[in-house]
């Protein structure tokens, strides 16, 4: 008798999932059923626990939260990043963004500058010590997010970037765009 712990996932009876490598988007529509959309609710949430949980327990040492979080990873990804951006990626409002990143630039995680043509605009910066915090955070995740891509694959890795994308308002995949669009281009592999 095959051991269920070792055998690799198959479809019951009452669902038919089609192979995610050859199926067009939106075939076996079975998954739109309620409880498959309850299921994947439990999914996001257990995955973000776990994902964050790590990074939660290094930043609550620090008395910050997963604000102060999201605050340095996108100053990472986008150094010299306006407040204004920075607001319209979070969408916070400027008090509450004010609360986060006040402390950030006061224990020296952030630097702020004025910009090269309007002194107004503030730019925002990690420090080295708001640098090596940033890292420190990512590292907590990126063994989890790598261990999850190499056990599912490739085509399913893409088949959830397509998901992911789709659960972001289309405001605000513009977020996330730029990164994808800076990847080189899959090479086609030769039969």
């Amino acid at each position: 008798m095959p051991n269920p712990t070792t055998q690799p996932y198959t479809a019951s009876k009452r669902e038919t999932l089609p192979s995610a490598a050859h199926a067009a988007p939106g075939t076996g529509l079975l998954f739109l059923r309620e409880d498959e959309l309850r299921a994947a609710q439990d999914m996001l949430f257990f995955a973000l626990r776990d994902l964050t949980g790590p990074a939660d327990m290094i930043l609550a040492e620090l008395n910050f939260g997963r604000a102060h979080h999201r605050c340095l990873h996108w100053i990472a990804r986008r150094p010299g990043l306006n407040v204004g951006e920075l607001l319209s990626i979070l969408g916070i409002t400027k008090q509450s963004l004010t609360r986060v990143l006040g402390p950030l630039i006061r224990h020296g995680y952030v630097v702020q500058m004025p910009g090269p043509k309007d002194r107004r605009q503030r730019l925002l910066n990690l420090t080295e010590k708001g640098t090596a915090l940033e890292r420190r955070l990512f590292e907590t995740q990126r063994e989890r997010l790598l261990m999850a891509y190499r056990e599912a694959g490739g085509p399913a890795v893409e088949g959830f970037k397509r998901v992911m994308r789709g659960l972001i308002n289309p405001g605000g995949r513009s977020g996330v765009e730029p990164a994808e669009a800076a990847r080189p281009p899959k090479l086609a592999r030769n039969p």
